[in-house]
């Protein structure tokens, strides 16, 4: 994808005042740890961040685990049929209650493997063994520790931070309208794979937000869509992205650029002709197509290095029809996402050299500069009293 637009390349991330030549980060932001620690602590300890689907878990007991920047947090399915998250810690001595990534809860109760401290779905203490004679103690004292969850369209999110500082209708903005023709709440699961990656969590994002790589490390995606197609909007504080046109008589991103699979039943004739690119803040990559949706999840594990969970979806009455495959979805964009992987991996390696130092963006890559500029702007924002 790449801007139209020269009015948002005038300033440098590097630079201030008058109009300058819009160069790349310095080195410290991809490398440094106290850096690292500071970005965590704004982006992904302090916003809403996606952490999975609601039918990952669609009965009472059903949970996964999952690992926010060193945070291991258990989301399950309780009793009403909420989505609810807690840290995943006994609040008798602080062991870890559940190692395995996803399951149920047998007889709906979580056991802590140490001590057998047992809570319900609803995070309540329902027993303590040998803490009856202990003066003062009751389990209503002690239920686990939640974190704040809600849903957009099917898709969990949580907040870590003990007060977010707005809902997560109004971090999401606009794009709940704008995405609700595809209806991710009737999607599925039909594929997961976990991606480990030898780069830092902003260069995915830069990746994805540009194409004009896609002639060089994307010949099977060239074929389908042209990489200077792409029509993005104005970048806004919580969101990034645009679209691309599916060249004519492609259908969808295969292999193939078919597929058997019918169209996503609410979309317009416009939509069915495009695939389009988001980035949520901070931490959820959307790829829609005509006829299914992929999600992608970045967590950040160093500054060098992440892990991206990548899930494609599919209308529930397609993957109901027999001989349903998302085979023909995930060979293309294994394929892309690995040759994306290892551009960033050598994105992360030159960075990290003692040579490097920022260079300049080219007039089509205003995505980046813009995203530069929101991770500066939010940070120093951040650091201001009162804030």
């Amino acid at each position: 994808m790449e801007l139209q637009s020269e009015e948002s390349m005038s300033t440098s991330p590097t630079t201030s005042g008058s109009r300058s030549m819009p160069k790349t980060l310095p080195a410290v932001y991809y490398t440094d740890e106290a850096h690292y620690r500071r970005e965590l602590e704004h982006f992904f300890f302090s916003q809403w961040i996606c952490v999975g689907r609601a039918d990952q878990i669609p009965a009472a007991g059903n949970f996964f685990r999952r690992d926010v920047a060193g945070e291991s947090l258990i989301v399950l399915r309780d009793e009403a049929g909420a989505v609810r998250a807690f840290y995943n810690l006994c609040r008798h001595r602080g062991t870890r209650l559940c190692e395995k990534e996803a399951g149920t809860f047998p007889a709906r109760r979580i056991t802590c493997p140490y001590h057998a401290w047992t809570y319900g779905l609803n995070g309540n203490l329902l027993g303590a063994a040998h803490m009856a004679e202990t003066p003062g103690f009751s389990v209503d004292d002690f239920p686990l520790h939640q974190v704040k969850t809600d849903l957009w369209d099917g898709n969990i999110f949580v907040n870590l931070a003990d007060e977010p500082v707005r809902p997560l209708a109004e971090q999401l903005g606009v794009l709940v309208e704008k995405f609700r023709p595809w209806r991710m709440e009737d999607l599925r699961l039909g594929k997961r794979v976990v991606y480990p990656i030898q780069a830092n969590w902003k260069l995915i994002v830069q990746n994805y937000s540009e194409c004009l790589h896609c002639p060089m490390v994307h010949p099977a995606l060239a074929k389908l869509s042209h990489y200077m197609s792409g029509n993005n909007e104005p970048a806004q504080w919580n969101y990034l992205g645009g679209r691309m046109d599916l060249n004519p008589g492609v259908k969808t991103m295969t292999m193939s650029g078919q597929s058997d699979r019918a169209l996503l039943p609410e979309l317009g004739e416009d939509e069915r002709r495009h695939v389009y690119y988001y980035w949520v803040m901070p931490n959820l990559l959307l790829s829609l197509h005509p006829d299914y949706v992929v999600t992608y999840t970045i967590w950040p594990k160093s500054p060098r290095e992440s892990e991206v969970i990548c899930e494609f979806h599919f209308h529930k009455d397609e993957i109901g029809k027999p001989g349903f495959t998302p085979e023909d979805a995930f060979e293309f964009w294994d394929l892309t996402n690995r040759q994306d992987w290892h551009v960033s991996e050598l994105s992360q390696l030159g960075i990290g050299s003692r040579g490097y130092v920022p260079g300049p963006y080219s007039m089509r890559e205003g995505l980046l500069h813009e995203l530069d500029k929101l991770m500066l702007g939010a940070l120093e924002a951040n650091a201001r009293p009162n804030q």
